[in-house]
């Protein structure tokens, strides 16, 4: 039976200097411009802003699937990286660590992304692999989502 992907790591570098990535990337209301797969969120706790302690609530979307989350600021680092986890719940008892980290990379940003699953109970694992196949091999979406955020950081210096 498969399982869901437990760790990735993908880098891309885009053309946009790390401060315009870090502004998109620390603004957790505009993930929907570049991911695949949380469509929005909203800060649910703190002061709006990415601080350590600070929350928010992601909407997802996959395979006509919608389900949000409650996620958690564990550590900041302006500009260079931002860490989050998913923070389980009775309904999503599973906890997956999120990491962007954005280094000066030619004319432009080396973006990395990482994801760890922290905890994922057996059963559940299996029926996310079998609702969500594209959660089997996340790599090449991941790095299409690196791709927009530097898109997205360059339309927000022309604006």
């Amino acid at each position: 039976m498969s399982r869901v992907q437990k760790n990735s790591r993908v880098d891309v570098d885009v053309d946009a200097p790390v401060q315009d990535v870090w502004a998109v990337v620390a603004d957790v209301t505009r993930v929907g411009e570049w991911s695949h797969e949380c469509r929005s969120a909203q800060w649910s706790s703190g002061t709006g802003q990415a601080v350590p302690g600070a929350r928010f609530r992601g909407r997802n979307r996959a395979r006509g699937l919608s389900w949000s989350r409650t996620c958690e600021i564990v550590a900041v680092d302006e500009p260079h990286e931002i860490v989050w986890r998913t923070v389980p719940s009775w309904l999503f008892p599973d906890s997956t660590e999120w990491r962007i980290g954005l280094q000066p990379s030619g004319r432009g940003t080396r973006v990395t992304q990482t994801f760890r699953v922290l905890r994922a109970p057996w059963l559940l694992d299996r029926v996310y692999a079998q609702l969500i196949p594209a959660h089997r091999d996340r790599d090449a979406r991941l790095e299409a989502d690196l791709v927009r955020l530097g898109a997205a950081a360059r339309r927000a210096v022309r604006r």
